[in-house]
C-alpha cells in the first residue's frame, strides 16, 4: 500500500511539472525567425509549467524535408511539432494530427483562406498558418514619376509598355545596363511560381486543378508562357534563364531594373542605408491579362505548423501552434522581424502599418495568393513541378515551343499522375 501512494505521489508530481514538447524549427544560428520561434516556444513553456526542446534544422529546404521524413517513417515521437513548407501538407498529411477539431471555425476564419484550404487534404487539417509569403511586383517610385506615370502597371501590356520606355529612356541617359524587368526563370522551383502566376493571370488553370487533372496545355497556357519568352532579350535580360532570387534581386538592388517579381525577403534589404534604391520603390500585386479570365495572382509561400500523429502530448503541442500563430504573436513578430502574418487582421492593425507601411499593399497581394498544386499531388508533387518547371524553361530558352514543351508536360504529368 506504502508503494502504490509513493507511486501515484510520483505521477503527479510529474504531471504538476508539465511536459517536455520537442519542435524542429528553422535554425538559430542566424538569429531571425529561428531564434523568435525558440524563445516564443520557452515563454508559452514557462507559463505553462512546461519544457521546450527546439531542434534546429537545416537551412536547405530539401534537406529539412529530407530530414522530417526519416522522423516520419519511423513514427518517431521525438518531435512533436514541425515547422513546414507551404507545398508539404500533401507529403506530410499521413503524419499529421488532424486539428481541425481543435480550433473553431471562427479561429481559422481569421487566417487567409488560401492557407487553410491549402494545409487540407482530403477533409483533414495538416497544419496551421505560421507566417506568409507570396510573389509580389516590385516598382521603381521614382522612375514611375520621372516617365509620368501615375502608378504600377494593371495588366501585363501596361508593364511591357512602362518597361520598355523606361529601358530605352535610362539607357539613353547613358546605363547601357539598364532593364525593364527582372524575374526567376533558372530551371528550379523558382519557375514553378514565376510560371503558375503567368498561368493563372492569363486565365490559363493552375497546372492541375483541384481534383488532380491535368490543365496544363490550354491556349491561354501557351501564350502566357509565350508572353515570357518574348520578355527575353527585349526588356528582360537573356540570361534570366540562369535567374533565381537572388540573381534577380542583385540586378533591382543595383539600380538595374524599372520591375522586379520577386518575395517580400527582398523590401528590407532594399532598404538597407548602402542600398542605391533605398526609399524608392513599392510592391503591389502582379500584373493580369486584359481578357475576362484573368486576374491578379501571387504565387503562395511560407510556413506552417504541424502536429505530429505520433506525438505522446497531442494536447500541448496543440496549445502551443495555436499560441505560436495567434493574433497577438504575429502582431509582436511583424513588428520585430518584418515577416508577413498569416492573418488579414494585423494588415490593418495601426501600428503595425506605422512601422511596417508596405504591409498596405501586401494584402492584395495575398488576397489573391494561388496555391501551386502541391496538396493534391502529394508525394509526387516534387516530380509534377520538375516536369513543369522543365518544359517551361525548355520554352523560355527556345529549345521548343510554348505549345510543344507545354503538350510534353502533359503528357509527362500523365505518366506522373498515372491518369
Amino acid at each position: 500500500m506504502k508503494r502504490l501512494v509513493l507511486l501515484l505521489s510520483a505521477v503527479a508530481l510529474l504531471s504538476a511539472e508539465g511536459v517536455t514538447l520537442r519542435i524542429a524549427g528553422p535554425s538559430t544560428a542566424v538569429g531571425g525567425i529561428g531564434y523568435w520561434v525558440k524563445q516564443k516556444a520557452e515563454e508559452w513553456a514557462r507559463a505553462t509549467g512546461n519544457r521546450i526542446e527546439y531542434i534546429d534544422t537545416p537551412a536547405e529546404t530539401d534537406a529539412r524535408l529530407a530530414l522530417f521524413q526519416q522522423y516520419w517513417a519511423a513514427h518517431s515521437p521525438d518531435v512533436d511539432v514541425y515547422t513546414i513548407d507551404v507545398i508539404w501538407p500533401g507529403i506530410a498529411a499521413p503524419h499529421a494530427l488532424d486539428l481541425l477539431p481543435y480550433f473553431s471555425e471562427a479561429t481559422l476564419d481569421s487566417f487567409f483562406p488560401a492557407y487553410v484550404n491549402n494545409n487540407t487534404v482530403r477533409g483533414k487539417l495538416v497544419a496551421i498558418p505560421f507566417y506568409a509569403d507570396a510573389g509580389l511586383l516590385y516598382y521603381r517610385t521614382d522612375l514611375l514619376e520621372k516617365y509620368g506615370y501615375p502608378g504600377p502597371p494593371e495588366t501585363w501590356d501596361e508593364l511591357e509598355q512602362m518597361a520598355q520606355r523606361i529601358q530605352e529612356g535610362e539607357r539613353a541617359a547613358g546605363n547601357p545596363d539598364f532593364w525593364g524587368f527582372v524575374w526567376q526563370g533558372k530551371r528550379y522551383e523558382g519557375l514553378t511560381c514565376d510560371a503558375l502566376e503567368w498561368l493563372v493571370s492569363h486565365g490559363g488553370g493552375t497546372i492541375l486543378d483541384s481534383t488532380g487533372r491535368v490543365t496544363v496545355n490550354n491556349p491561354r497556357a501557351v501564350a502566357a508562357v509565350a508572353r515570357a519568352r518574348r520578355w527575353i532579350g527585349w526588356i528582360t535580360p537573356p540570361g534570366v534563364t540562369n535567374y533565381a532570387e537572388e540573381d534577380s534581386r542583385n540586378v533591382w538592388q543595383t539600380g538595374n531594373a524599372a520591375f522586379m517579381r520577386n518575395w517580400p525577403y527582398a523590401y528590407n534589404l532594399g532598404n538597407q542605408p548602402d542600398s542605391p534604391i533605398r526609399g524608392r520603390f513599392r510592391v503591389t500585386v502582379l500584373p493580369r491579362d486584359t481578357s475576362a479570365l484573368g486576374r491578379h495572382a501571387a504565387t503562395l509561400g511560407g510556413w506552417q505548423l504541424m502536429v505530429s500523429r505520433y506525438s505522446r502530448h497531442p494536447e500541448e503541442a496543440v496549445a502551443l501552434v495555436r499560441y505560436l500563430t495567434s493574433y497577438k504573436l504575429q502582431r509582436e513578430r511583424s513588428l520585430e522581424l518584418s515577416l508577413l502574418p498569416t492573418r488579414p487582421a494585423v494588415y490593418r492593425d495601426p501600428e503595425v502599418l506605422r512601422v511596417r507601411p508596405w504591409f498596405r499593399d501586401v494584402l492584395k497581394v495575398l488576397e489573391n495568393a494561388v496555391a501551386r498544386p502541391s496538396t493534391v499531388a502529394g508525394a509526387r508533387y516534387n516530380r509534377v513541378s520538375q516536369a513543369f518547371y522543365s518544359a517551361v524553361h525548355r520554352a523560355l530558352t527556345g529549345e521548343a515551343t510554348p505549345r510543344d514543351a507545354l503538350r510534353d508536360a502533359e503528357r509527362r504529368l500523365k505518366r506522373i499522375l498515372r491518369r
